[in-house]
């Protein structure tokens, strides 16, 4: 399995409250949510982001309140991956249990700037950044994880079994 597309770049501790802001929780369709990610710390994500484009931060992504609904704004705006230096505990579980691929990588971290176009093969872990013909190794899925992202989320994943 694998994702592509071009980078979104953001730094250290993006929180919960900046990737869906609390005032745009009166929904959990993914939709809505998707045309409000990011509209606190980056307005204009909703008009830049592709579908395949892939997010890159630092350390301690998605950390703040335990809302399933960040991943799923994030998911639903077209991201197809998430790499990070670290993800704070309960948004990497959230990210698994609806579909969305994460990966942590601190080299990639660092190193990725915005507009670069990524690879990442999530059966191996390893990233590619085709614009600065790089190579990073990310921390490869367990295979029930890649089970579980295969079939789009936890639920979709109990039901198909």
């Amino acid at each position: 399995m694998k994702a592509s597309g071009l980078v979104h770049r953001y730094g250290d501790n993006v929180d919960t409250d900046v990737i869906i802001p609390a005032r745009y929780l009166n929904t959990s369709d993914p939709k809505e949510l998707a045309e409000k990610c990011m509209v606190d710390i980056d307005p204009d994500f909703v008009n830049k982001v592709k579908p395949g484009d892939i997010m890159v931060a630092g350390k301690n992504f998605g950390c703040g309140s335990s809302r399933e609904h960040a991943p799923i704004a994030i998911k639903a705006s077209g991201i197809s991956c998430v790499i990070a230096e670290t993800f704070a505990r309960i948004f990497y579980r959230n990210s698994i249990n609806i579909g969305l691929p994460i990966i942590e990588c601190k080299e990639a971290s660092d190193d990725i700037e915005a507009g670069d176009k990524v690879e990442v093969d999530f059966d191996s872990g390893v990233i590619y950044n085709l614009t600065q013909d790089k190579r990073y190794q990310g921390q490869a899925f367990p295979e029930f994880m890649q089970r579980i992202i295969k079939a789009e989320g936890l639920i979709n994943y109990n039901n198909s079994r």
